[in-house]
């Protein structure tokens, strides 16, 4: 089949088949997950983020390939989860900025958009890992742009893409040992290779060539979502309006001024309060609490045509609540956020003084729309967030450089390292001198965890069965056992040292109060200096969290 240009109704064919595709084999993607643990989610991850930007394609009326484009990055930006997810954001952000004003693309347009985002990604990883997504999308956009010298077909383009992808993806385990010695691709990369079979499948109408898979068990994890909810009362709002704009940048007989972000921001600033602004050189997209939402649409008209208007009387909508209970909220100096699975972790963060607990980690990955929401949800000046899982990392970091406001990213890589972070927290301090005080204290504890094993595998020599208890210390599998006090026990004993002292013991789920206290009577017998602390969790997967300080 020859393409001479793809178009925007041809784009969002290839976006929806993409997103269908990466659907249809997000648990295979799952399970690629290098530890057999029963949480690997990046297949959940970048499902839920293309599914973002698919729902932003198919709202876009536009018949312009690069305003498409941008629908689909911006989708994208504001669903991502997971590094997976944030990386798959920054790949398409890349690719979109490349379309800028094409209302069709050529072959040689699409490599280089490719290329586009493979550069806006590395720029966005502090240090990228080669064997990874980041590769899989390195080397196909290279084999794309050396096509694309040679033919003007859109789809030789696309095949030529795929067909590299592919040949990347089963090199990874000789650029990731982890990867060769477990015996699987890197996850992320297959999740890609997905969205290009997509792609290729939209373009010629062919169905993608089933390949036969390895591993007899899919990891199958439940995913859920927490709301945040923010009570007032209706005689306290000072800022009776929520109104939410979308502005097309220069476009339009209204056009007075040219637009500057800061600017923008500020005015606004002094119009209300919970604002939002986000911005490319296209759209600008507002939401803030005023009195005067017909201010915000005449100064948003200064700089382009409103494409969206959207105004609640939020005074109107609560008139009917009842008011015993609410109170007036007012902007507090600082907010922490912290994401952690269960009620139990909950109440501890809450207990340490976290403001709001959010919902998620291992196997539920929250979106950077997510974080940015649950830190407006508490109005401060200053914010921190605590993400507790590494592959939130960049989701936290990209909610920070959303919401605009002073905040910052402790990177707790465990519920531990973020129970133990907040001792370090003094909301008499500045920011700067909280991340430095909070992260300082991630260096006193050691994090353990206890699951079970989806797989036979061997990792370090460590022969492995499905179905067997692990005991994993700071992100190493180091026992594992058909037994779980067993397991629990030897992982504590081997997390022990001569500076050792206070063992504490989070129950999950899985986990029983009276096998905890087995434990720490067993420790306490055997270490009299050791202070042991048993508190219940309730968190998903695994049975017990253990830290040693």
């Amino acid at each position: 089949m020859d393409v001479k240009k793809l178009n925007a109704k041809k784009f969002r064919d290839m976006v929806i088949l993409g997103r269908n595709r990466l659907d249809e084999h997000t648990e295979y993607v799952n399970s690629l997950n290098v530890f057999p643990v029963p949480d690997g989610d990046t297949g959940t991850n970048m499902n839920l983020s293309f599914t973002s930007g698919s729902a932003a394609v198919k709202d876009s009326s536009s018949d312009h390939m690069g305003e498409v484009a941008q629908s689909l990055a911006k989708g994208l930006l504001m669903g991502a989860r997971g590094n997976s997810g944030v990386i798959l954001s920054q790949l398409f952000r890349g690719f979109s900025k490349a379309l800028e004003g094409k209302e069709e693309v050529a072959a040689k347009d699409l490599a280089e958009a490719f290329q586009a985002g493979v550069d806006t990604a590395y720029n966005a990883v502090m240090k990228p890992v080669e064997g990874t997504i980041l590769t899989v999308a390195r080397q196909s956009a290279k084999a794309g742009l050396k096509k694309a010298e040679e033919t003007d077909n859109v789809v030789a383009i696309m095949e030529t893409v795929l067909d590299a992808s592919k040949k990347s993806l089963k090199k990874t385990p000789d650029l990731l040992p982890i990867l060769k010695e477990v015996g699987v691709v890197d996850s992320g990369g297959q999740g890609l290779v997905y969205i290009y079979e997509g792609f290729l499948s939209s373009l010629t109408g062919e169905e993608p060539a089933e390949e036969e898979h390895e591993l007899e068990e899919l990891v199958r994890a439940e995913h859920h979502r927490s709301g945040v909810h923010e009570h007032v009362n209706t005689e306290d709002i000072t800022y009776g309006y929520c109104t939410e704009i979308m502005v097309r940048i220069g476009e339009g007989e209204t056009v007075e001024e040219e637009f500057d972000y800061e600017a923008f921001r500020n005015y606004l600033d002094k119009l209300g309060d919970s604002l939002l602004v986000v911005a490319d050189e296209e759209v600008i997209k507002v939401h803030v609490h005023t009195e005067r939402p017909g201010e915000v649409m005449n100064y948003g008209q200064k700089f382009g045509s409103l494409m969206k208007i959207k105004v609640d009387n939020m005074r109107e909508q609560h008139s009917e609540l009842s008011h015993s209970e609410e109170k007036k909220v007012s902007k507090k100096d600082f907010a922490v956020v912290a994401i952690a699975p269960g009620e139990g972790l909950k109440e501890l963060f809450e207990s340490l003084g976290v403001d709001c607990v959010l919902q998620g980690g291992q196997t539920m990955n929250p979106s950077t729309e997510d974080i940015v929401k649950a830190m407006e949800s508490v109005p401060a000046k200053n914010y921190i967030v605590l993400p507790n899982n590494k592959n939130i990392f960049m989701a936290a970091e990209q909610a920070v450089e959303v919401i605009e406001d002073n905040a910052a990213v402790v990177e707790t890589r465990t519920i531990q390292q973020g129970l133990t972070a907040m001792l370090g927290y003094n909301p008499a301090l500045d920011l700067d001198t909280n991340k430095a005080s909070m992260t300082d204290e991630l260096e006193l504890v050691k994090s353990g965890q206890v699951t079970f094993a989806v797989r036979d595998t061997e990792i370090n020599g460590l022969e492995i069965k499905k179905d067997n208890y692990m005991g994993i210390i700071d992100g190493e599998i180091k026992v594992t056992e058909s037994d779980l006090y067993t397991v629990t026990l030897e992982t504590v004993k081997r997390m022990l040292d001569e500076e050792s002292e206070i063992v504490t013991l989070l129950i999950g789920e899985d986990g029983s109060e009276e096998e905890a206290q087995r434990i720490a009577d067993y420790i306490e017998e055997n270490h009299s200096d050791l202070e042991v602390e048993i508190h219940t969790g309730d968190q998903p997967v695994y049975p017990y969290l253990i830290s040693v300080e």
